[in-house]
């Protein structure tokens, strides 16, 4: 039975990097700190010593990259997201007819089928709620897809380590998505009373501690995912902006959005 190094050959340098990775973590996380060796790594993987120190340069150079490699899976994770949201754009535009006017019907074959016409793509409208709400759904995702690396990034499993310039931001890069997504929410009036980075550190707070209890075992999935969304949602109750009444309304009087609805809304 071939190796996971072996496997990860066939398939080039960057596959076999993973590969390693994988199998550093994997150790770190069961059996702890001191299974992360070069030897027992190069052991675990099926490769040699040498490969590791050529790709990583030692221990230390192969945590720091342990660290790159979860903040890099997270972010395309949670770049993912919110696109996932705003549905498959439009493939072909609606055909013209005699006075310049779209059907938005299009035009069909003699068995009903649609017939494809080329066109401008369309895009349906940002729905900034929604795509926060994606993102922090990403997050927990990410952490039960991944939860060896989760410990790493966020949990300390490496004692001691200090994560370098390249990798602290990497990890800054990755709050930033929650910044940016919360700053579109205040930006599109849906929310209000806080800054972008002062409710993004609340939201990151409840998630963190939220996905680090189930990933633990504290919680089953089914139970775990309705208290994780009812968390997030009572974190941004107090700063939604009831429907009824615009920020910007002349004359208008702030009304707290009761806290059933504020949930109800969030999380719906």
């Amino acid at each position: 039975m071939a190796t996971a190094y072996q496997q990860a050959q066939r398939e080039g340098q960057d596959v076999v990097r993973t590969a390693i990775l994988d199998t550093a973590t994997h150790l770190l996380v069961t059996e702890g700190p001191g299974a992360l060796t070069v030897r027992r790594i190069a052991g675990e993987a099926g490769c040699s010593t040498k490969v590791i120190y050529t790709l990583f340069g030692g221990k230390d150079g192969l945590v720091e990259a342990l660290w790159l490699e979860g903040f890099a899976r997270f972010e395309r994770r949670l770049r993912a997201a919110p696109k996932n949201t705003r549905g498959e754009r439009r493939l072909h535009a609606a055909p013209e007819d005699e006075h310049g006017k779209r059907d938005e019907h299009g035009k069909r074959d003699e068995h009903g089928k649609r017939i494809a016409v080329d066109g401008p793509l369309s895009e349906p409208p940002a729905d900034p709620l929604a795509e926060l709400r994606a993102g922090l759904d990403a997050y927990r995702d990410y952490a039960l897809a991944e939860p060896d690396y989760y410990r790493v990034m966020f949990q300390g499993a490496v004692p001691g380590f200090s994560p370098g310039p390249e990798a602290v931001a990497a990890a800054r890069r990755s709050f930033e998505l929650l910044v940016h997504a919360v700053r579109a929410c205040l930006e599109h009036g849906l929310l209000r009373g806080g800054t972008a980075r002062e409710i993004a550190d609340l939201l990151w707070m409840a998630v963190h501690g939220a996905v680090s209890l189930e990933i633990t075992g504290f919680f089953a999935a089914p139970e775990a995912a309705r208290r994780y969304r009812a968390l997030y949602a009572a974190v941004l109750a107090p700063f939604l902006l009831p429907p009824d009444l615009p920020d910007d309304e002349p004359g208008g009087e702030f009304r707290e959005l009761p806290y059933e609805e504020s949930v109800e809304r969030t999380a719906s």
